[in-house]
C-alpha cells in the first residue's frame, strides 16, 4: 500500500472550494477508519466511538475484536447505531455436534438440574408451590377426620378421655339423667336416683345418642362406679353413687320407632349405640350442686379438669380418682362406696 493522504485540518477546510470540502472530508473519515484497524492489529484498545448524537460509546479490548474477527460465537459485539452489547446468537444443534452441545450445557448448570433451570419457572412459582403443598396437605387432614369419625363409630376413640384405665380398681364416671318431667314422643323421660333404687333388676342405661358419651359407655367395666347426676331440671348436680354390673351391648331402643330416642339411621347388622347396665349404691344426704363443682374448677382448682364441667352437654363423662375422692369427701357420707 502506498503512504496514506495527509489528513485537511479542520481550519483550511474554509478555504477551499465545496466540491473540495466533500472530498476533504471523506479522506479524513478514512484516514480514522485506517488508524483504528491499525491499532486494534497492534493490541491496543482503542478510543471511545463517538455517534451522531455526541454520546460516547464504551469498546472492547482489541483481543476482543481479535477473537470475533476469528469467529468466535461467545464473545459480544457493540453495536455503535443503537449504544447496546448485542448477546452472539446460539448456533442451532446438528447431529455431528450434539454432543458437545449436551456438555456444554452440563458444565454451564452443574449447580442445578438441567430439568429445573431457573429461566423455565414461572413469575408465580412461589404460589404454584405453594398450591401443591395445599394439594398434599388438604387430603391429609381430610384423612384424618375421616380416620377420626370411623374411629368414633367404631368405639376406638374415647371422647378425649385424659388417662387410662386403672390397673387396679375400678374406674369412675359421671352419668346424667332428668328428675322432671319431659314428654318426648308421647312418653316421659323422667328418671331419678328414687327410680333406679326402686328397681328390683339392674337397669340399662339407654338413650345415649353422641358418639363421645357412648364411646364412654364401651369403655365401662364391670364393678366400675359412677356418679348419679340430675340434670336439666331447677337444681342439677350430683346426688348418688351406682355401679356398673353389665358391660355394654346393644341398645334396643334406637330399633324402636315407638322410643323417644328411636333412631332410623341405626340398623341391627352394624348397631351403633350401646347400653351398659347399672345398679343403686347411695344416695347422698345432700346433692352436691353444680355450682358448687364449679368453684372447685376456677383458679386451676381440683375440679379444673372435670370433663363433665368442660362438656357440659356430654351425658356420659370420664371422673378421674383424685376428682371422685374429693367429690366423695364433700358429701360426707360413706367412702367405702
Amino acid at each position: 500500500m502506498g503512504r496514506p493522504k495527509r489528513a485537511v485540518s479542520q481550519a483550511g477546510l474554509s478555504t477551499l472550494p465545496e466540491p473540495e470540502v466533500k472530498k476533504a472530508r471523506k479522506e479524513v473519515t478514512v484516514t480514522a477508519t485506517a488508524n483504528r484497524s491499525k491499532r486494534a492489529s497492534d493490541g491496543h484498545i482503542t478510543p471511545p466511538v463517538t455517534t451522531k448524537n455526541g454520546k460516547n460509546i464504551p469498546t472492547t479490548a482489541a483481543a476482543s475484536r481479535s477473537k470475533r474477527a476469528a469467529g468466535d460465537p461467545d464473545v459480544p459485539h457493540t453495536d455503535v447505531r443503537s449504544a447496546k452489547t448485542v448477546k452472539p446468537l446460539k448456533a442451532s444443534k446438528t447431529p455431528s455436534s450434539s454432543k458437545s452441545s449436551k456438555d456444554t450445557k452440563t458444565s454451564k448448570s452443574s449447580k442445578k438440574p438441567v430439568s429445573e433451570p431457573k429461566a423455565t419457572k414461572p413469575k408465580d412459582a412461589v404460589g404454584a408451590r405453594r398450591s401443591s403443598n395445599f394439594s398434599i396437605i388438604i387430603p391429609l387432614v381430610n384423612q384424618s377426620k375421616t380416620k377420626s369419625r370411623e374411629a368414633a363409630e367404631n368405639g376406638d376413640d374415647h371422647g378425649g378421655l385424659d388417662g387410662e384405665k386403672p390397673e387396679h380398681g375400678p374406674s369412675y364416671w359421671l352419668m346424667k339423667a332428668e328428675p322432671e318431667s319431659r314428654i318426648e314422643k308421647g312418653k316421659d323421660v323422667k328418671f331419678s336416683i328414687d327410680d333406679l333404687a326402686a328397681r328390683t333388676e339392674p337397669e340399662a342405661w339407654d338413650g345415649v345418642r353422641n358418639l363421645a358419651a357412648r364411646n364412654n359407655l364401651r369403655s365401662m367395666a364391670k364393678g366400675d362406679l359412677a356418679f348419679f347426676y340430675h340434670s336439666n331440671c331447677k337444681v342439677p348436680g350430683i346426688v348418688g353413687v351406682m355401679e356398673i354390673v353389665q358391660e355394654h351391648s346393644v341398645d334396643e331402643s334406637a330399633f324402636d320407632t315407638e322410643h323417644p330416642y328411636f333412631d332410623s339411621k341405626s340398623v341391627r347388622d352394624k348397631p351403633k349405640w350401646f347400653v351398659v347396665h347399672v345398679e343403686y349404691r347411695l344416695k347422698f344426704k345432700e346433692i352436691i350442686k353444680l355450682k358448687d363443682l364449679q368453684k372447685f374448677a376456677e383458679s386451676g382448682g381440683v375440679l379444673a379438669d372435670m370433663q363433665t364441667l368442660r362438656q357440659s352437654r356430654l351425658s356420659v363423662s370420664k371422673v378421674s380418682k383424685k376428682e371422685w375422692d374429693f367429690i366423695r369427701n364433700l358429701a360426707e357420707d360413706d367412702p367405702t362406696i
